[in-house]
């Protein structure tokens, strides 16, 4: 459980750093981070702080893709989570 929980923080700094630099690039007009990737990042366990990340520093929230999709993978995990639980 201590690795389940070791590795949500790691994903979640990680997702928190890649959406503000993805903001920092924007105003700076640099080669952005792909949807694609960010979306992945999302998927992968950092959905939560992405979102809120997101909001804080009023990046993206224009899109749909990530004000919809991203409430939409943490309620993935939570049911993943709790289905595997279950089965533990």
């Amino acid at each position: 459980m201590k690795i389940f929980f070791a590795y949500i923080a790691l994903i979640s700094l990680i997702a928190v750093i890649v959406t503000v630099s993805d903001k920092i690039r924007a105003r700076r007009k640099k080669r952005r981070i792909s949807e694609n990737a960010l979306m992945a990042v999302a998927s992968l366990g950092g959905a939560a702080a992405m979102f809120v990340t997101m909001i804080l520093i009023r990046h993206k929230t224009r899109h749909i893709k990530f004000m919809a999709g991203l409430p939409i993978i943490m309620v993935l995990h939570v049911v993943f989570a709790l289905f595997i639980i279950r089965i533990l």
